[in-house]
């Protein structure tokens, strides 16, 4: 272990070195279960779960695992370093200078997410049966932007995927309550659609600095996403333009018909978005 990364309210992440044969050394970050969870079953099948999930998802927009282990009882994920910081560390930065993000680099964020989640949505096992993977926490502070510029999807923790992790949707609701889609906040059945929304509440929240949909508790925030009012984008920022204001429409619409139907055709508008006038 060389130093801690980051400590949450169920884990706690470390930045490692991996040894191997003739002097080699591989700079690794460490999850490791809390004490306190380690001995709860439905947890520790759910961690070892996201383990082997994310073990065969090998993408460039999704932060990869190498090996689910276990120590005196504590189990743990090694994973890929991101030598970076999270939506949330990044926006914070930006409020303490003073600065905006230009759209264009808020528009390429979410499409590096949706990107990922493309990838993960279309994932099948090894008979070639769809995954069914949901990601369910899109949120500020599971998507890494690495120093050289890399945008990394983490945490498949809450996700659903058929066969890998314990599901109890429509009993308990999954997911931060400030960014989870409408059918997470009303318990639900979700789907891959329900990702999109996720990735439209980040979209929406790079480019305004805020998120309209966080209230002063959880129930208010998830009150907020069933009822509150998309607004018109280009009124609360008038850098947005009509097709941006588009773009978030579609990926926040209640109306599950409504929404972008796969996260292709969300990650098209996107790219299409930034790079339909050239480079």
């Amino acid at each position: 272990m060389v130093r801690k990364i980051f400590e949450g309210g169920m884990g706690i992440v470390y930045e490692a070195e991996q040894h191997g044969t003739r002097d080699f050394v591989k700079r690794i970050a460490i999850k490791v279960v809390r004490q306190h969870y380690a001995n709860q079953k439905q947890f520790i099948e759910n961690f070892i779960g996201e383990a082997k999930l994310v073990a065969d998802l090998i993408h460039t927009n999704i932060v990869q695992t190498y090996h689910l282990g276990e120590a005196r009882g504590v189990y743990f994920i090694a994973m890929e370093l991101i030598r970076g910081v999270n939506l949330e560390q990044f926006s914070a930065q930006l409020v303490d200078k003073r600065r905006t993000l230009p759209k264009e680099l808020a528009v390429f964020i979410v499409s590096r997410v949706a990107r990922g989640l493309a990838y993960a949505h279309a994932k099948s096992d090894k008979d070639g049966k769809p995954l069914g993977i949901v990601h369910r926490d899109v949120s500020f502070k599971n998507i890494m932007i690495a120093f050289e510029g890399d945008v990394k999807l983490s945490d498949f923790g809450i996700a659903k995927a058929r066969g890998f992790l314990v599901d109890n949707e429509g009993e308990v609701v999954a997911g931060k309550a400030d960014y989870m889609s409408p059918e997470q906040a009303n318990f639900q059945i979700t789907d891959k659609r329900s990702d999109l929304f996720s990735a439209g509440v980040v979209l929406a929240h790079l480019l305004l600095g805020k998120n309209i949909f966080k209230g002063p508790t959880p129930e208010e925030s998830r009150q907020r996403m069933m009822n509150l009012p998309i607004p018109d984008f280009r009124e609360m920022d008038q850098r947005v333009d009509d097709p941006l204001n588009e773009i978030l429409h579609r990926s926040l619409a209640r109306d599950l018909n409504q929404r972008y139907s796969n996260a292709d055709d969300l990650l098209y508008a996107l790219e299409h978005y930034i790079y339909h006038s050239g480079y």
